[in-house]
């Protein structure tokens, strides 16, 4: 199954054509305010959009027939999610391969603009040219990022490799002490990242005392620097996994975390708790988990997270008394077998034992007969 890939490409037009770049962004963005402002908010049928709007959007804003499309579609697509944008700006604009085309020979783009076609040249690293070598990309988005430079986002679509012929599982708990620990043995600890978030959290607190326009500016770069050093930090823990499972043969087995935040912000705990808790981004990194393994041919599998923290990884026993558990905080200590160990790292194993009752590695599930065990009993 094909899998579709963006590569990022910086754009180095000359100074006429970044204007013209500007101008179609700019027309771009209000059409679709136009279309947005125009059309039954009910509908979204980009058919129907295109239907009711294609010809005065060529009429008043200028555009090529295949950009007026791509802005009814943009806008269907809005209209579509859970929170739709209420008013376009003029950062990117959508091309498909009618009003684009890559260049291998000269490592060019050509795009159409309000002033028509433009031949402009990319600056490409080894990493894009490699990825777009014999690929004939059909669909790309034109970006003007916040440093004002021109980019596009191309979209190919690549075959992942073939499944490796995985002869084990490693199992990954994730968590926000060790913001994952594996049943390797390896600890990726949330030391800095917590003391980095509780700074940040301390820095907005003071800025948002003065209430004033430049404090509102600077809260907004504060919340980017913040987002971006927490996507630094899983895109870095989720290769390392991902390359070691590679290097073993190994499948992945992860928790799945789906409704985690919904189900702790039950419980009582303090402001700076609550805060932590929300900030953790262990979805970004099980996602990044997810589609660098795929790129890799690495099997990922998601087992339920039930009875995974209180069970020893060693002997399958579970606390027998009612409320009460073998582990306290990050230390587990079997009452029945007497191991006694780092908690994730139990949990891990335990993730791992599950991972492979999924991908029939193992014939039978010791650990689900336990639980059906203490359930029942």
């Amino acid at each position: 199954m094909k899998q579709t890939l963006t590569i990022v490409c910086k754009l180095n037009p000359t100074p006429e054509q970044a204007q013209k770049l500007d101008k179609t962004l700019v027309a771009f963005a209000d059409a679709c305010n136009y279309v947005n402002g125009t059309v039954n908010p009910k509908i979204k049928n980009k058919n129907r959009i295109q239907a009711e709007t294609y010809k005065e959007i060529r009429r008043q804003f200028g555009l090529s027939a295949n950009l007026a499309v791509r802005v009814c579609a943009r806008v269907a697509a809005n209209r579509k999610v859970g929170n739709p944008v209420k008013s376009f700006k003029p950062t990117s604009a959508d091309y498909d391969a009618r009003i684009f085309s890559y260049r291998a020979k000269d490592q060019s783009a050509s795009l159409s603009t309000v002033d028509g076609r433009e031949v402009i040249p990319m600056v490409l690293g080894n990493y894009q040219i490699g990825k777009l070598e014999g690929h004939t990309p059909t669909s790309a988005t034109l970006c003007k990022h916040r440093n004002g430079l021109f980019y596009l986002h191309i979209q190919v679509k690549d075959e992942p490799p073939e499944p490796i012929d995985d002869s084990g599982i490693k199992g990954v708990d994730l968590g926000r002490t060790d913001l994952a620990i594996s049943s390797d043995g390896e600890r990726f600890s949330g030391k800095e990242v917590k003391a980095k978030r509780d700074r940040f959290a301390r820095s907005r607190a003071s800025i948002q005392r003065k209430g004033t326009k430049s404090s509102k500016r600077l809260l907004k770069r504060l919340s980017g620097r913040e987002k971006r050093y927490q996507t630094w930090v899983n895109h870095n823990i989720s290769r390392r996994i991902v390359d070691s499972a590679y290097s073993a043969n190994q499948a992945i087995a992860l928790e799945d975390l789906t409704g985690i935040r919904e189900r702790t912000n039950q419980q009582r705990r303090s402001k700076t708790e609550r805060r932590r808790s929300n900030s953790w981004a262990f979805y970004q990194l099980r996602m990044f988990i997810d589609y660098k393994a795929t790129a890799k041919g690495v099997p990922v599998v998601l087992v339920n997270p039930a009875y995974t923290s209180q069970t020893c990884h060693g002997c399958l026993h579970i606390h027998p008394e009612e409320g009460k558990s073998y582990r306290s905080g990050k230390t587990f200590e079997c009452g029945h077998c007497g191991w006694k160990g780092d908690a994730d790292f139990n949990g891990a194993n335990n993730i791992k034992r599950l991972g492979g009752v999924v991908t029939r590695l193992e014939s039978a599930s010791l650990l689900s007969c336990s639980v059906r065990d203490r359930v029942t009993g």
